[in-house]
C-alpha cells in the first residue's frame, strides 16, 4: 500500500483523560478526535487493545482478539441506553495525572457487573438483538475467551497451566462441567466484549468520518497466559503438561544488557503453514476491522527470531532461527490482497536480510530520531539518510521522551548534544520543537509524534521502560495541558511540510 504524506500522533486510549482512573471510549475520546482534525492529522497511532493481565502491558495479553475492558465507557452506556445512571453514583477520586490498575480494576469489574446484571433485564429488543448477532460473528473465539478468562477468575488468576488437570489439557468433560457452572460468569465477559467493540467501532467510524485513520498494533508474539494458546496449544511451542519449551525474546542490546525475556511461547510455523497460517489470517482480519494500518511488532521475528529454551532466566542463552519469511506474506496477500496497508517496526540489530523481507513486499519501516545524533548514533536514522516510504517518529512508546532523552545526555560523557545542535541549527531552546520539525521536515510519507512531546514533557510521561516488569502504561495528560497556541503550532508544522 502506497501511504500518503501525512502526520499523525501516537496516543493509547488508555492516556486520555477521563473521572474514571482511566482513558476510554467516552467523550475524552471523540474531544481527541476533534483535536486531531483541528490540528489536520490523519492519523492516530494506539497500542494493542487486548484485554491486559499482571503487569498491565498491551503486550501481554489475555487474547488476540478480545478487547480491554477497562476501555469501555460507562457515560456511553447510559447515553446507550444499556443502563441507568444511578451505576455512576460513587465514583472514587482516582488520579487525573497516572493509572491506578489495581484501582482501576476492582472499581470498574464492580460497576461493569452491575451493567450486566441490569442488561440482562433488558427490554431493548434491539440491544437484545445486536447482542445475539454479535456472539454470532465473533463465535469463533468469544466462546472460548469467555471460557477461559470465567476459568481465571474461577482459579483465582492463575494461569492456565496451574489449573485442575482436565480442564487445564481441555478434556472434553471438565469443558462441558464448566461451561455449565459457570454460565452467568461466561455470559457475562460475553456482555463486556460486547460493550467494547460495540463503542470501538462506533469511536472509529468517528474518526474516519473526519479523515483520521487508525494505525493498530499486531505483537508478533502472544502471551502464554491466554486463550490463544489454551485454545490452540497444537500451534505454540509448549509440552503436553503445559510448559513453555522456548521462548520469545532478544538477545542484549542497547535497552537491556541481559536481553529482553518476554516469555512468549514459539510457534509452529511448519504446522501453522499447513493451513495457510488460518489462526494469523483471522487474526490479521479481526484487527483490520478494528484499525485501518496495521504495526506489525518485532517484525524481524517473521525473518529470524531469538529462541531462548523456556527454563533459561534470561534471554542471554538463545539462538536465532529461521521464521516463515516470504512464505508467509505471499500467503497474507494471496488473503487480502497485494500490499496490504502494513507498518514494519524494524528497530534493533538486523541482519539484511530483514529489511530486503520488508522491502520485498513493499512495508515502510520505522525511523527514531532519538538514536540517530553523536558519534554512536546510528546514521540510517538521520534524515538525510531516509527514503520516502517509512514512517518517523521522535520516539516510540518504548523510548524515554524527547525532552527525557535531552535532559539524559547532558553530561553523559559523548557528543550527541553537541551532533544534535551541529545538526538541526538548534540553540537548545526548545528542543522538543526542533524535534518534531526535524521529523516533519523529512522525506518520510508519514511521522508519527507522541503526544508527550508535542506538550514538552519529561522521563515523569514515558509511557515504557522495556524490562521493567512493573510501573508502566500508567501516563495520562490532561486537556488543561492543550492550549490554542499548541493547536496553531502543529497546524503550522502540516501547513508548511505539506503533510
Amino acid at each position: 500500500m502506497q501511504f500518503e504524506r501525512s502526520a499523525g500522533i501516537l496516543l493509547h486510549p488508555t492516556s486520555l483523560p477521563s473521572k474514571f482512573g482511566i482513558g476510554d471510549f467516552g467523550r475524552d475520546a471523540y474531544r481527541f478526535i476533534d483535536f486531531l482534525a483541528e490540528t489536520k492529522q490523519k492519523l492516530w497511532q494506539i497500542l494493542p487493545l487486548g484485554p491486559t493481565s499482571f503487569g498491565d502491558s498491551p503486550y501481554q495479553c489475555l487474547s488476540a482478539f478480545a478487547g480491554n475492558p477497562l476501555l469501555i465507557s460507562f457515560e456511553k452506556l447510559i447515553e446507550d441506553k444499556v443502563c441507568s445512571e444511578k451505576i455512576l453514583s460513587e465514583v472514587p477520586d482516582f488520579s487525573e495525572e497516572k493509572v491506578i490498575y489495581g484501582d482501576v480494576i476492582e472499581y470498574k469489574f464492580k460497576v461493569l457487573e452491575s451493567i450486566c446484571e441490569e442488561f440482562k433485564t433488558t427490554k431493548n429488543e434491539n440491544i437484545q438483538k445486536s447482542f445475539f448477532e454479535f456472539c454470532e460473528s465473533e463465535k469463533s473465539w468469544l466462546d472460548e475467551y469467555a471460557l477461559f478468562v470465567a476459568l481465571k477468575d474461577y482459579y483465582e488468576g492463575k494461569p492456565w497451566n496451574e489449573w485442575e488437570k482436565d480442564i487445564s489439557q481441555r478434556k472434553e468433560s471438565a469443558i462441558k462441567h464448566f461451561k455449565k457452572i459457570l454460565k452467568d460468569e461466561i455470559e457475562f465477559h460475553k456482555f463486556i466484549q460486547f460493550f467494547f467493540f460495540n463503542q470501538w467501532l462506533e469511536l472509529k467510524s468517528y474518526a474516519n468520518s473526519k479523515g483520521i485513520k487508525i494505525i493498530g498494533d499486531l505483537p508478533i508474539f502472544v502471551a502464554f497466559d491466554s486463550a490463544d494458546v489454551w485454545v490452540n496449544r497444537h500451534l505454540f511451542e509448549v509440552s503436553e503438561d503445559g510448559i513453555p519449551l522456548f521462548i520469545a525474546g532478544v538477545p542484549p542490546d542497547y535497552f537491556s544488557p541481559t536481553g529482553q525475556r518476554w516469555g512468549n511461547p514459539h510457534y509452529k510455523w511448519d504446522l501453522m503453514e499447513k493451513d495457510d497460517y488460518k489462526w494469523w489470517r483471522e487474526r490479521i482480519s479481526s484487527l483490520l476491522k478494528m484499525t485501518d494500518i496495521i504495526r506489525i511488532d518485532h517484525f524481524r521475528g517473521f525473518y529470524n527470531y531469538w529462541k531462548i529454551p523456556g527454563d533459561a532466566p534470561t534471554a542471554e542463552k538463545g539462538e536465532w532461527v529461521l521464521g516463515p519469511g516470504e512464505k508467509f506474506f505471499s500467503t497474507i496477500e494471496k488473503y487480502f490482497g497485494n500490499k496490504p496497508p502494513i507498518i514494519a517496526e524494524d528497530l534493533g540489530k538486523l541482519v539484511p536480510e530483514v529489511y530486503d523481507l520488508r522491502d520485498k513486499f513493499g512495508f515502510p519501516g520505522m525511523k527514531i530520531l532519538q538514536f540517530a545524533f553523536g558519534t554512536n548514533g546510528e546514521k540510517k536514522f538521520l534524515p538525510h539518510n531516509f527514503i520516502r516510504n517509512c514512517v518517523v517518529y521522535t520516539g516510540s512508546h518504548d523510548n524515554d521522551t524527547t525532552l527525557g532523552w535531552w535532559n539524559s545526555i547532558q553530561n553523559d560523557g559523548t557528543d550527541t548534544k553537541d551532533f544534535f545542535l551541529d545538526y538541526t541549527g538548534s540553540n537548545g531552546e526548545d528542543i522538543c520543537k526542533d524535534m518534531i520539525r526535524l521529523a516533519y521536515s523529512s522525506i518520510a510519507d508519514i511521522v508519527i509524534i507522541p503526544l508527550q512531546d508535542f506538550l514538552r514533557l519529561g522521563s515523569e510521561a514515558r509511557m515504557n521502560f522495556p524490562g521493567r516488569p512493573n510501573g508502566n502504561w500508567s501516563w495520562r495528560f490532561k486537556w488543561n495541558q492543550i492550549n490554542d497556541g499548541l493547536t496553531e503550532e502543529i497546524k503550522r508544522f502540516v501547513d508548511i511540510f505539506e503533510r
